[in-house]
């Protein structure tokens, strides 16, 4: 998975990407969090507030900061949704 915690390096984005980090770790993730602070790059992607969760390059979560109980929900449907896709 490309997991993608974005913002502008604030006290909240570095919050989200540290809750997001804990989840993973927590979940057995073993793909790195990017920490992702290009405005440009952000603005388009279409996120127009920060912090954000990206996974796989679909929006999961915009403009609030994440808990580590609502990363992990969000990491596990992601996750959820690649290996349903490869089951018969």
């Amino acid at each position: 998975m490309k997991i993608q915690a974005l913002g502008c390096g604030c006290k909240r984005s570095v919050a989200n990407y540290e809750a997001v980090v804990k989840a993973a770790k927590e979940l057995g993730i073993s793909d790195e969090v990017e920490f992702y602070k290009d405005s440009d790059g952000i603005l388009a992607m279409g996120i127009m507030s920060t912090p954000a969760l990206v996974i796989d390059n679909k929006v999961y979560a915009m403009g609030r900061v994440l808990t580590v109980e609502q990363a992990k929900e969000l990491l596990l449907k992601e996750k959820k949704k690649k290996t349903d896709c490869c089951q018969n």
